[in-house]
């Protein structure tokens, strides 16, 4: 697949934990998100120093009595940044980086980095379309 309709935002992405620091998948994502043509900006803490979404270890279901969620402190980073969209690669991560953006009532969307590269190929006539072709 090969992206034509090039995205003008500013994107920052989250490194998921098993992708990222489990499985040292660091470029392949970024790679393909540059590819759409967004402009890539880093979170402070990214790559092998990223920071968990609060997804891991079941914290997910788990109240905070001490300090702020985990996935509100990431989400300030990534509103930090001035970026319009957070691209992620899990959906453990879409689901707590969407609950935190939602959290800080911002208009900072969360896509997933499949959806980046889908919007992208997409011909201009065939957005906003659901008849596919072959």
């Amino acid at each position: 697949m090969k992206p034509v309709a090039k995205a003008n935002k500013k994107l920052t992405y989250h490194d998921p934990c098993y992708l990222g620091r489990h499985n040292q998948i660091y470029e392949p994502p970024r790679e393909l998100l540059e590819s759409t043509g967004v402009d890539m900006v880093e979170m402070p803490r990214n790559k092998e120093r990223s920071f968990c979404c609060g997804a891991g270890g079941g914290r997910m279901w788990m109240e905070e009595k001490l300090g702020t969620r985990i996935n509100m402190n990431r989400v300030d980073e990534a509103i930090a940044t001035g970026a319009q969209e957070v691209a992620v690669g899990c959906p453990f991560c879409r689901v707590m980086v969407s609950d935190g953006v939602k959290g800080r009532e911002s208009d900072v969307e969360v896509i997933d980095v499949a959806q980046a590269l889908l919007r992208s190929v997409k011909n201009e006539g065939s957005q906003g379309s659901t008849n596919q072709t072959a």
